[in-house]
């Protein structure tokens, strides 16, 4: 089985207005780690205070750093067509694809499989969703919370141990059926051929 995990820290929870501060995506294969996407973004705003309560990401950690739109390619070419998961993933999802849109670039192909809703399926009766009472309820080693890597990594080894409930631990549904047992509709990133630039042929009369 191999599938990408991921997950966003952003300035706030509005996408298209806040911005996103630092993307990290895990490739695992067959449960094992092979490869981690990791990177701060300069949102070209400050960080505000109360998002960088929650993720400890601050302005001068972010100075320097590269710019979304320079990062999404990189970011695509990484993901290929893999599956891809995340937890509450039209979250992470909304704001990806507003800058996607925004910046005309290249997109992951693969599609977006939601460990948020495949745990209310499959793990009924919890107080709660969130990744981190997930992570304890299943057992699953970790130290902080709020930082993209290190949550791409808890819901990859989630993904894992919710699918394993269902199918076994060694068989790979078939994307519909795994689009299915979520519950919601499809999810994917938009695909956007760049328009060439219009070339102003009368001087600007």
């Amino acid at each position: 089985m191999r599938f990408i995990a991921f997950d966003l820290e952003t300035t706030g929870t509005l996408p298209g207005v806040d911005k996103i501060v630092e993307v990290g995506a895990v490739r695992f294969v067959d449960g094992v780690v092979e490869a981690v996407y990791s990177t701060l973004v300069d949102p070209r705003i400050p960080m505000p205070e109360g998002a960088s309560r929650v993720n400890g990401i601050t302005d001068e950690m972010l100075k320097g750093k590269p710019f979304i739109e320079d990062l999404l390619p990189s970011f695509a070419e990484f993901c290929g067509d893999d599956i891809i998961v995340a937890h509450n993933a039209s979250f992470d999802a909304q704001f990806l694809t507003a800058d996607i849109k925004k910046f005309e670039a290249p997109a992951p192909t693969g599609v977006i499989i939601d460990t948020l809703a495949l745990a209310r399926k499959i793990i009924p009766g919890l107080a709660n969703y969130r990744l981190g009472t997930l992570v304890q309820h299943l057992d699953i080693p970790a130290g902080g919370f709020h930082r993209a890597e290190e949550d791409a990594s808890y819901c990859g080894q989630l993904y894992i141990k919710v699918l394993e409930k269902v199918y076994g631990p060694h068989e790979e549904p078939a994307v519909e059926n795994l689009v299915a047992l979520t519950g919601k509709p499809r999810l994917d990133f938009p695909q956007i051929e760049p328009q060439p630039k219009q070339l102003d042929l009368f001087g600007g009369l």
